[in-house]
């Protein structure tokens, strides 16, 4: 049965444009705007790749224009895909539209309408969870809605030149969502299919896991739209020299310290320090984390989220009367954060029984050398294949049969389709968000521990923070020490969430997200609001 077009209102602010009205059917947003604006119509494509979303069709009159958009995975309204005319010369405004207010009001409208509309948006998903915990709390509804909010969010247009000899126009996004009770902390990652509701999500949980780690950052996230895969050396640091750039104002020890994410590395990092360090004129190692060791990155940093992971497995295994020695595990990921999980896992003594990367998965019932594998997945670019394994696709990897399952991958990888199919005792979260809304009510009416991503991954962040303090006071801690005090800030955040899911009678990931919002609204009902 077809679904009937929801029509809601829509208005442009300008002095003399007619009200409009736009609709939407799964996803799909046509919008017909109150008059033609010419001279901003390339910063407005621009803005709509930026929200993910495809100007599939321009044509109109005089007096009014149809735009129709379209939600989708990734599109350049510049180049062959789209059918498009360009606006109309004539009968210009003299009272042009104000593109400020039309894509305020677009990016409003699309937020709640467009994007929520699929199944699960990172943001959506970010809302309700934030929804849940107001509501245990039983929070102020100022302080909730001012969280749901990022407290700042920036959009930069990224301009280099590019080995050929061209000029390779590209978006970036810095999302800082709040900062009560320390600078902002988040990762910068290089993806083709950013949109800015999925930044904005993860910032929103980065203040959760800082506040949960009890670390004194906010959250905060950024990104640029670009496939790494099509770029060379030179274009990538050109690129993010250009993005520190535009944004250096805002960044700072104090204000805002970036650190690694998706497709970006340690040498992306060093880029952006001595970038911050030039421009502020002398050497600034504290300005960014994830850095290589050799110009004040910190021992332990690359491993620390898988090993983060496994330590949140070894506390949840006592609670759950789980033994750990040679209990098998499962991992979907085996990029920086799968590699380093399956590693600790195996010198931890489990049996690391399947892994999989984005070509498909392997399984072996007597168990895997991760660091074999990893030779072979550099060799080959895949896991699969490898000497006496079964391959399966990575859906059949999350319904293998193990004590220990860790998607350390995408999100959205269990969901209410393949939830019940789960056979592991525990779930740990090493990716953000892997586990849908209801697979996660699913998951826990079976009985399964599930260990949260704000907690089992916020190993990485953590040793950020121990990163920071060695460069601020100029001190070098050894790979032992890091080691020991990831372990104990580790143990000590998992208890504090086992604890309150105890006394609440909830969950993991309800009781981590009642101890890191909590914290976070108690940190401003002391400081209050300025002025």
């Amino acid at each position: 049965m077809k679904k009937s077009w929801k029509v809601l209102p829509f208005h442009i602010n300008s002095n003399d444009a007619a009200s409009s009205m736009y609709s939407h059917r799964n996803g799909i947003v046509k919008a017909t705007i109150g008059r033609s604006f010419n001279t901003e119509f390339e910063c407005f494509l621009m803005t709509c790749r930026m929200f993910r979303i495809v100007v599939t069709a321009f044509g109109g009159t005089s007096n009014t224009g149809n735009l129709v958009f379209k939600n989708c995975v990734h599109f350049s309204p510049f180049k062959k895909g789209g059918k498009f005319f360009q606006m109309p010369e004539r009968r210009v405004h003299r009272e042009r539209a104000n593109l400020k207010s039309l894509l305020q009001r677009l990016h409003i409208h699309f937020w709640k309408d467009c994007f929520m509309a699929e199944e699960h948006s990172a943001l959506s998903v970010a809302h309700a969870q934030l929804k849940l915990a107001a509501k245990k709390l039983n929070l102020d509804p100022g302080i909730h809605k001012l969280l749901s909010q990022p407290k700042r969010s920036i959009l930069v247009s990224i301009d280099i030149r590019m080995d050929d000899g061209g000029i390779g126009v590209f978006n970036g996004v810095r999302v800082q969502h709040w900062d009560v009770r320390g600078p902002f902390k988040g990762g910068i990652r290089y993806y083709p299919n950013i949109t800015i509701n999925e930044v904005t999500a993860l910032a929103m949980l980065m203040t959760w896991k800082c506040s949960i780690a009890d670390i004194p950052y906010g959250g905060a996230k950024g990104g640029i739209c670009v496939d790494t895969k099509k770029m060379s050396k030179g274009e990538l640091e050109r690129l993010t020299r250009r993005y520190v750039s535009l944004i250096v104002e805002y960044l700072g020890p104090q204000r805002d310290i970036p650190a690694p994410d998706m497709y970006t590395d340690a040498q992306t990092m060093a880029w952006i320090m001595d970038t911050y360090s030039q421009l502020k004129g002398y050497s600034v190692p504290e300005c960014v984390t994830g850095k290589p060791v050799e110009v004040g990155g910190s021992e332990g940093r690359t491993e620390a989220t898988g090993r983060g992971v496994i330590h949140c497995v070894k506390e949840a295994a006592e609670n759950v009367n789980l033994k750990l020695k040679n209990a098998s595990v499962a991992i979907q990921g085996f990029g920086n954060v799968g590699y380093h999980a399956a590693q600790t896992a195996y010198d931890t003594g489990l049996k690391v029984v399947a892994v999989s990367d984005s070509t498909g998965g392997i399984c072996c019932a007597k168990g895997l050398n991760p660091a074999e594998v990893l030779v072979h997945k550099e060799k080959t670019g895949s896991v699969q294949n490898y000497k006496g394994c079964i391959n399966l696709t990575n859906e059949e990897l999350l319904e293998t049969k193990c004590d220990v399952l860790i998607p350390a991958a995408m999100e959205n990888q269990i969901t209410r389709k393949n939830a019940d199919k789960i056979k592991a005792k525990m779930v740990a979260e090493a990716a953000n968000g892997p586990t849908t809304p209801e697979a996660d009510r699913t998951l826990h009416e079976k009985g399964l521990c599930l260990i949260p991503d704000i907690l089992a991954n916020s190993g990485g962040v953590t040793v950020s923070y121990f990163e920071w303090v060695q460069n601020l006071t100029r001190e070098h801690w050894t790979l032992e020490e890091v080691n020991k005090k990831l372990e104990t800030k580790m143990t000590k955040a998992f208890d504090d969430v086992y604890a309150l899911s105890q006394k609440e009678e909830s969950d993991l990931r309800t009781a981590a997200l009642m101890l890191g919002v909590g914290r976070v609204a108690n940190a401003i009902k002391m400081l209050g609001l300025w002025p």
